[in-house]
């Protein structure tokens, strides 16, 4: 019976993309946002740690401060802004491709 509920599991549960903006401080702590509360904890605080290394390591190892950074994925753009340390990271979900939206 075991290798049969190997197949009766159901699926992961698909997050919606978040919209919203959220305040780190240097280390990496949210200290306000209006991402929605449905978004994972762990995944907002992993996209703070990612953005505060590519300014630390963009200011430390290639001697280019950096002020803002765009991540564009075909789902979900992320803007961060640099705060003195920290930064101000803004999540846009990004319109689904559909022949009218071309130009």
């Amino acid at each position: 019976m075991g290798f049969l509920s190997l197949f009766s599991k159901s699926p992961p549960a698909l997050l919606a993309l978040p919209s919203g903006s959220f305040t780190v401080d240097c280390e990496g702590v949210v200290l306000v946002g209006t991402v929605p509360s449905s978004f994972p904890a762990n995944l907002v605080k992993d996209i703070a740690r990612q953005v505060l290394a590519i300014f630390k390591d963009g200011k430390e190892n290639a001697q280019l401060p950096l002020s803002e950074i765009i991540i564009s994925y075909p789902s979900l753009k992320i803007t961060a802004r640099e705060l003195r340390g920290g930064a101000i990271i803004f999540l846009s979900p990004q319109a689904r491709y559909s022949p009218a939206n071309q130009i």
